[in-house]
């Protein structure tokens, strides 16, 4: 006769558990308008990784200088930084459908631009770089019109935790399988027919986002309100919040130290480890594997309770891993380091999205949003450009070895204020219904209606 506690273990293990298991974890993809996004976007975002892991190999071959493979990334990334409150602005006052769609025909163009300038073979690095400049203006609009739409595709919002985790779920499947054919496609017949079928794969992105239906919500009226007024109202929400900045801060700290290893992996496939595309490939895609497992572990959570000391512990992961795969001379012993690294980063990326979308008032979405988004992407440019000046002097290994610490270093600062943070968190939950304790009347009418500061 078995016992209680094997029987149990038998019911959780046993196929019927498993697939409700399953089914629970795409449980964001029984909204129509999420799973269109979700599976348009699944097949762009592989071309989209074609084109980054293209671009990289593209400036090193034309120049061999880590110090341009920063400047490129400088060039793509400052105008998220530059624009990205007034983006914000932007994307509160207008309809987001349209928005991304805008932007999605822009980037399409880029992507085709590439394609054509290098397959005809008259492509330069300051080509290159303008129309990274181009497709920088482009994410900065794009990125947080992306990340405030998502809440909108959701009708209930008990699922809106899982639709995140589900969309870093899709974008790191991409960065798993882009870069892989990626580098197999460069070795074979070039750059240029990366970027060409990256042009192509946004027919299905714009196909889904043209089928999407939204209904329309009631807007905040901004009539007679400055845009500077705006910038100026979201800049108080989020500093005066200590639980988004403190977020904001240690993303803005992760992406500047830690973010530009992407940069310098062409030097670290070509010069530390002796490779060539298919190697770099390879790399993209062990980072890809640790980000789509970080991904699908938090879309498997059934609520965002506890979610916060996951940031801390992600940075300093993310770090640790890349100091490790910095001393690593072995392409096998790099390949699980870069699964850790991806898996560390992608985690703190998901979770700071999921809590900020979970606590931010609807009218300030934009706003607060385009401000992760500056965190992100914004800091990167910097990131990048220190990264390649470093590297260019002292080495890509001992760059990535200095960045590592910085993350670590920042995680174990978040992880001393969790404590002071989780206190500001409790009454947003509990006034959004988060927490079990609202149920009593007496919260309800007193505590749970006074706006959190």
């Amino acid at each position: 006769m078995s016992s209680p506690s094997t029987s149990k273990e038998a019911e959780a293990t046993s196929p019927s558990a498993i697939d409700s298991r399953l089914s629970y974890m795409g449980r964001a993809l029984a909204h129509r308008n999420f799973r269109l996004f979700f599976y348009g976007q699944s097949i762009s975002l592989v071309g989209t990784w074609m084109t980054r892991i293209a671009t990289g190999w593209l400036v090193y071959r034309l120049t061999g200088s880590a110090l341009m493979l920063g400047i490129v990334g400088f060039a793509g990334q400052f105008p998220s930084f530059l624009l990205a409150p007034f983006a914000g602005v932007f994307i509160d006052r207008t309809n987001k459908h349209h928005l991304l769609i805008f932007t999605q025909v822009l980037a399409m163009v880029h992507s085709f631009a590439l394609a054509v300038l290098t397959l005809t073979n008259l492509i330069t690095i300051w080509q290159v770089v303008a129309l990274s400049i181009f497709q920088g203006l482009i994410n900065a609009f794009d990125m947080p019109t992306r990340q405030s739409l998502l809440v909108e595709l959701i009708e209930d919002k008990d699922d809106l935790s899982n639709a995140i985790a589900l969309n870093s779920s899709m974008v790191n499947a991409a960065r798993l399988i882009g870069p892989s054919i990626g580098g197999m496609l460069i070795a074979a017949v070039g750059e240029g027919w990366c970027f060409m079928t990256d042009a192509v794969s946004y027919i299905a992105v714009l196909g889904s986002l043209c089928a999407i239906k939204i209904t329309a919500r009631p807007r905040q009226s901004f009539q007679g309100k400055r845009v500077w007024h705006e910038l100026s109202e979201g800049w108080t929400y989020v500093s005066r919040s200590r639980l988004i900045r403190s977020i904001l801060l240690l993303l803005a700290l992760v992406s500047l130290v830690g973010m530009p290893y992407t940069v310098l992996m062409p030097v670290m496939a070509d010069k530390v480890l002796e490779g060539g595309p298919n190697t770099l490939g390879l790399m993209m895609a062990a980072t890809g594997v640790g980000a789509l497992i970080g991904a699908l572990v938090l879309a498997a959570r059934r609520s965002v309770l506890h979610l916060g000391k996951y940031i801390p512990l992600a940075a300093i992961m993310f770090g640790t891993g890349l100091v490790l795969f910095a001393m690593s001379r072995s392409l096998w012993l790099s390949i699980p380091l870069l699964v850790v690294t991806g898996l560390g980063f992608i985690t703190q990326l998901a979770v700071s999205n999921t809590l900020l979308q979970t606590i931010v008032d609807e009218d300030k979405r934009g706003r607060v949003m385009s401000y992760y988004v500056m965190a992100f992407m914004g800091t990167a440019p910097f990131g990048s450009l220190l990264a390649g000046t470093i590297a260019e002097r002292w080495g890509a290994p001992l760059t990535l070895a200095i960045g590592g610490m910085g993350c670590v270093l920042g995680g174990i600062w978040f992880f001393r204020i969790l404590p002071e943070l989780r206190e500001e968190l409790r009454p947003i939950y509990r006034k959004k219904g988060i927490l079990p304790e609202i149920a009593t009347g007496i919260q309800e009418a007193t505590e749970l209606r006074i706006p959190p500061e």
